[in-house]
């Protein structure tokens, strides 16, 4: 049924939009109550509103904690009109109905994002009347219209005017419905800062994330899934989620899960001009350079055949030159900081080519909690954002200092790859590094390392210059350094290594058989350094 709006009760802490709302309800003949700052705005607007409490008969008591907590009000807001008990009882006792609401709540996600913020100030901003208003609302959604997001006011007066001052049922139930999301992330935001003051007494900590304005993308992995990707609005850092389609077909749930891939693994190069080609989520490319042009020449060396159709995130804007890279060959995506209007223009050549451009500055990833859905439940861990807990070297033969600028490199890449993993790690020229060869998500490590890194490895150089000898390989690949991203369970993997011609060797140590395996390495003349860090990734 339709229900004219008659009287409707506004009380907003974000006043975007407020006064224009109240504005066209006036004109439309709608009383207006209001609370605290929302009604000075609108009294200061020149448009008639009536105090809360002149409505109720209370005061606002206890410093404002108190408002619209009373029988007046929800009395106003619950009453079912189609009931005789209930329409009885408002004549009974005199009580009117409120035929909308209009509240969103106090700041608190807002607040708990500032720099310094104390326990009391965040308490502070717990709303209570508003979610109790916006829950009774919606649970009468069959007759009161109940608005929290200013992105809807046009849409009520539209409504409004359509329907000669009234909503229609099908319409109060759309913004019903969006009321328990947006209670669900509100209480979300509130239990998990709350949660987190109390960290250090090792108590039983919730984890409770809400999500809200879903938008369904055009497929799962496959043509047979439903898709939808969901927002965290509390996100701080850079993510893949938060970035803005600048050109190109729209998003599809592959390319978000590799995006993320991309763009997770290029932060750890942040500072520097690097580059991330991903597929399926490994690095198939991973490279620095002095200019993004060359780091991104460098990292689509490292599997030209796998970077067919891939997703990639670099670090700086994007210029022209890097625009032109691009040229005659086929990717899904790319995520940047930025372009160049020249750089953009360019790319946007490509009919295909999705354009991402990133909404928040890069930058290493900040510590937080990820989640993986398992058949029946959720698996919560922190993300991993270091790169290594300490440096030592076992072996007699040392581990070259000038070599360890290089290994960090390799570690980061390794970190971003699946397990079991193995990187060939290359300084191709002064302070510049890539990937030569990877092997990634194998049941063994002996396979990772002499299947697959270095074979791919050989290819590669091999790719590059076709006359490079036997010869001229080892002597290349004896200054790469080999990155294993946990700890080799048996010495079979450094004497696959040193088969291979490895001279330098990077891996977390912990095995059981570490004594083994620094054995092997001494046999065989090799440096092997371990930091006491694990990068599993499953």
């Amino acid at each position: 049924m339709d229900v004219k709006i008659e009287r409707a009760l506004l009380s907003v802490s974000d006043k975007a939009g407020i006064l224009d709302f109240a504005r066209h309800l006036h004109e439309m003949d709608v009383e207006l109550l209001s609370t605290g700052g929302t009604a000075k705005a609108i009294r200061e607007a020149g448009i008639p509103v009536k105090d809360v409490s002149e409505f109720t008969g209370f005061p606002e008591m206890l410093n404002g904690r108190v408002k619209t907590l009373t029988p007046q009000v929800h009395a106003g807001i619950l009453y079912m009109r189609d009931n005789e008990d209930h329409v009885k009882t408002m004549m009974d006792h005199g009580l009117g109905q409120i035929d909308l609401v209009c509240v969103n709540l106090y700041p608190f996600e807002e607040t708990i994002a500032m720099e310094g913020v104390t326990l009391a100030e965040a308490i502070e901003q717990i709303d209570i009347g508003g979610p109790t208003m916006i829950r009774s609302a919606a649970k009468n959604m069959k007759f009161v219209t109940v608005v929290t997001d200013p992105a809807d006011y046009a849409r009520v007066i539209g409504e409004m005017k359509a329907n000669n001052g009234a909503t229609t049922e099908a319409f109060r139930f759309v913004l019903g419905q969006k009321v328990y999301a947006r209670a669900a992330e509100y209480n979300a935001a509130i239990a998990t800062y709350l949660a987190g003051q109390v960290a250090d007494q090792n108590l039983s900590k919730p984890f409770v994330k809400a999500y809200s304005d879903g938008t369904e993308l055009r497929y799962g992995e496959n043509a047979h899934q439903k898709a939808w990707l969901y927002k965290d609005a509390e996100s701080r850092e850079s993510t893949i989620a938060q970035t803005e389609v600048l050109h190109g077909k729209e998003m599809s749930y592959n390319n978000y899960v590799d995006g993320d891939g991309a763009l997770e693994a290029v932060k750890d190069l942040s500072g520097k001009p690097g580059v991330s080609v991903i597929k399926h989520t490994n690095p198939c490319g991973y490279a620095t350079g002095e200019t993004l042009a060359e780091a991104f020449e460098a990292a689509w060396a490292g599997d030209p055949i796998s970077a067919f159709g891939s997703v990639i995130a670099v670090t700086k804007q994007v210029d022209l030159a890097t625009a032109q890279c691009l040229d005659g060959r086929f990717i899904e995506a790319i995520i940047a900081p930025g372009y160049a209007e020249d750089a953009l223009d360019h790319l946007m050549k490509k009919k295909n080519l999705r354009i991402l451009k990133l909404k928040k500055p890069m930058g290493k990833a900040l510590p937080q909690r990820m989640v993986k859905q398992v058949n029946g439940g959720l698996l919560v861990q922190d993300v991993d954002t270091e790169i290594l807990e300490s440096w030592s070297v076992p072996t007699k033969a040392p581990f070259d200092e000038s070599k360890k600028e290089l290994a960090l490199f390799g570690i980061a890449a390794a970190k971003h790859t699946k397990s079991n993993a193995i990187v060939l790690v290359q300084e191709y020229k002064p302070g510049q590094f890539r990937v030569l060869g990877m092997g990634a998500g194998q049941p063994n490590r002996v396979d990772a390392l002499k299947k697959l890194s270095v074979s791919k490895a050989v290819e590669n150089l091999k790719t590059e210059n076709p006359d490079i000898s036997d010869e001229e390989i080892q002597q290349v690949i004896g200054e790469c350094v080999f990155v294993s991203e946990a700890f080799f369970p048996f010495a079979d993997s450094i004497d696959a290594a040193s088969e291979m011609g490895a001279k330098f060797i990077v891996q977390p140590g912990g095995s059981i058989r570490d004594d083994e395996v620094i054995d092997a390495c001494n046999k065989y003349g090799i440096a092997m350094a371990m930091t006491n860090m694990r990068h599993f990734k499953h």
